[in-house]
């Protein structure tokens, strides 16, 4: 949907979780799921802490994973309020067998392949207990999916290429409702009964031109207790604009309509901006411009810690706040399972 301000959310960006290990993080996401780590960084509002992008293979716009390594926070406690599962998007209906077997063979927890709003899914786990699965698209989405790195463990074919749906919860349903489609502009696809429980919902929404990458997945919980943020929780989800132009625009529509909306912020690598929805889920706006090149190039991305320019310089500052944590391919393309003791210098 085309909203007052001309503009429409096209698709999700990114979403951003908890972790508090990140060299066991980053063994699960590249080693076990085959994505490229593609920016090693901080968190730019607190330089301790590591914060890990993993996309495709060429840092796509709609294919980022990131964490925040927060080394002692407790685990996460499900509720209302929070983002939930993450399904990433593959292309092909077989790859779900390949997967299968692949989480068989690695010992990683998982489920029977079900559904996801229409789509076939494998649900599984990381070992911080985040809600994952991977969804298979039913061949020529209207939003593409990325490229997969070719240097992954995992087949080309087979390979994740960006986020496919996201999840979540609230106990706050009208209100959150009214926010995702009189301002956001989300379509409500379907909207059913949820468990036998009559309170309970299940809604289908989607944005952009719809599909993988542009659906979300609304579980209504009135009487869920509050979710509690810790490591395998998700702190928010990011929701994409192609331009500069348009991130301005939205920023002055979301004000406009009594949204508690952040100032555009630049990220370096992309804008963004934040709110919160009337359930408690943290949302962000980001520009898919202008990617994760800035600063180093293609062929060694993630490879070395890589600071926007306004922390660089407190480099030695930040460097000597953070363990050491190897991210060249001679460990992240190594099958997951198997010993790294470059992994413990």
């Amino acid at each position: 949907m085309t909203l007052s301000n001309g503009v429409e959310l096209t698709g999700l960006h990114h979403v951003s979780a908890i972790t508090s290990d990140v060299a066991a993080n980053r063994d699960f996401y590249t080693r076990a799921l085959g994505l490229r780590i593609v920016k090693k960084t901080v968190n730019q509002d607190a330089t301790d802490v590591y914060h890990l992008f993993y996309a495709d293979g060429l840092g796509s716009a709609g294919s980022d994973v990131t964490f925040f390594g927060f080394p002692s926070t407790p685990i996460n406690q499900p509720g209302a309020g929070e983002i939930g599962e993450i399904a990433l998007r593959v292309e092909r209906q077989e790859s779900l067998e390949f997967w299968r077997d692949r989480f068989e063979t690695l010992g990683i927890e998982h489920q029977a392949i079900t559904q996801r709003a229409g789509y076939q899914a494998l649900p599984f786990t990381d070992p911080e207990g985040q809600r994952l699965a991977i969804v298979a698209g039913h061949g020529n989405e209207p939003i593409p999916g990325g490229t997969p790195w070719e240097r992954a463990t995992v087949p080309v074919e087979h390979g994740i290429t960006g986020l496919g749906i996201v999840s979540i919860t609230t106990g706050r349903p009208d209100a959150t409702l009214r926010v995702l489609t009189e301002v956001m502009g989300f379509r409500v696809i379907e909207d059913r009964p949820d468990n036998g429980i009559p309170a309970n919902r299940t809604v289908l929404l989607e944005t952009g031109k719809g599909g993988l990458n542009g659906t979300m997945i609304l579980h209504v919980r009135p009487n869920a207790p509050m979710a509690r943020l810790g490591h395998g929780g998700v702190h928010h989800v990011a929701f994409r604009v192609p331009t500069y132009e348009a991130h301005t625009a939205w920023n002055t529509y979301l004000a406009d309509a009594g949204m508690n909306v952040t100032p555009v912020i630049d990220r370096f690598y992309f804008r963004a901006m934040y709110f919160r929805e009337p359930g408690g889920v943290l949302f962000e706006i980001s520009s898919d411009e202008p990617g994760f090149t800035g600063d180093e190039p293609l062929e060694t991305l993630g490879e070395s810690l890589a600071l926007p320019p306004f922390l660089e310089p407190q480099r030695a500052t930040i460097e000597a706040q953070l363990r050491p944590l190897p991210t060249t391919p001679d460990i992240t393309t190594r099958e997951y399972g198997e010993a790294l003791e470059e992994a413990t210098r």
